[in-house]
């Protein structure tokens, strides 16, 4: 019987909740406990997620930067055996276009 202790829950609140005089009612320190809880999680969210976005963009431009610096290898590697590469098993590989060029 759930139905019946919640509707006996909900006849003994609706009394005490017209007992209070709607004028005066405010949030106090309990709202504002709440509301300094919630903003210092969200400061603390933020403050995570900027450190998490700069690891990432570090990672990213560590990347590109090992990209570059293959592809300017590669290609001074390509220039100087005539525009092809050797590749490991003895095999003349052909150019590859780096996507770094594509401006």
């Amino acid at each position: 019987m759930p139905d019946m202790s919640a509707s006996l829950a909900l006849t003994h609140l609706v009394p005490l909740a017209k007992e209070v005089d709607e004028n005066k009612v405010t949030p106090g320190v309990l709202g504002f406990i709440v509301f300094a809880a919630m903003a210092l999680a969200v400061w603390a969210l933020m403050k995570s997620m900027n450190r998490h976005m700069g690891k990432i963009k570090d990672n990213f431009e560590q990347d590109a930067a090992e990209a570059a610096a293959a592809a300017s290898a590669s290609a001074s590697g390509r220039t100087s055996d005539s525009g092809a590469a050797s590749a490991p098993g003895g095999k003349a590989s052909p150019a590859k276009s780096s996507p770094a060029k594509a401006e």
